[in-house]
């Protein structure tokens, strides 16, 4: 096996904990419409999903209603406004953060998150500067698990996809960085659906806390 001379993580429950921001947006979403709210735990599954799923699951409606597009507006303007107020690096990442550095081994993020949110967020944490790069949908053609935002990732850090470990905590993560041939590692820690067997997605390793990362990256 290659020595590892890259992490890549997924953003939403993989490296970040966002979902109480995105949580509190969707429920002063439904606030200003007078709807009820939703429980937290209802809406953290469909985190990684995004936008879309977020208004589906709290408005009942698809992306063909007419009322979507402003609703999904509004969710973002919300969330913008208030993005950092709790979402902090899961526990233990601040350490494997300083860990990766202090050892020479880039770390980055491929996500599926909007540049401009995914920008304001790390430099709200203070992660943007540390970050070798940041690949987001608006910079690739193709959304994973496409490997094509991995294989611009590892290019842009100058670094072999075999040598390349891959985060993530949605099956399209996985699939993305198998098709770009990184080992993979799946986040059970992250926002996973119920009816969801991440044990299914085949990742080469599956941790259940983010504490457990560490002893699966560095020796």
């Amino acid at each position: 096996m290659p020595k590892t001379k890259a992490v890549l993580f997924d953003l939403d429950g993989t490296l970040l904990d966002t979902a109480p921001d995105l949580a509190a947006a969707l429920n002063q979403l439904l606030l200003e419409n007078s709807r009820p709210h939703l429980p937290y735990e209802t809406i953290r599954e469909v985190v990684s999903d995004g936008a879309k799923a977020m208004i589906e699951l709290a408005f009942n409606i698809s992306d063909s209603d007419q009322q979507y597009p402003s609703l999904r507006q509004r969710l973002l303007e919300i969330y913008e406004e208030n993005i950092a107020v709790h979402t902090q690096l899961f526990t233990g990442l601040d350490v494997l953060l300083e860990r990766l550095e202090k050892n020479n081994i880039h770390w980055g993020i491929v996500t599926n998150k909007p540049r401009y949110l995914s920008v304001r967020l790390l430099e709200a944490l203070k992660l943007r500067e540390r970050c070798a790069t940041l690949v987001c949908p608006d910079d690739v053609t193709h959304r994973k698990p496409h490997p094509e935002p991995l294989l611009k990732a590892c290019k842009e850090i100058n670094c072999l996809p075999a040598e390349t470990i891959y985060i993530g905590d949605h099956l399209r993560d996985i699939q993305a960085g198998k098709n770009a041939g990184m080992k993979t590692i799946s986040a059970l820690f992250g926002y996973i659906h119920q009816d969801e067997d991440p044990l299914l997605w085949d990742a080469d390793i599956s941790v259940l806390k983010s504490t457990e990362l560490e002893q699966h990256i560095l020796p």
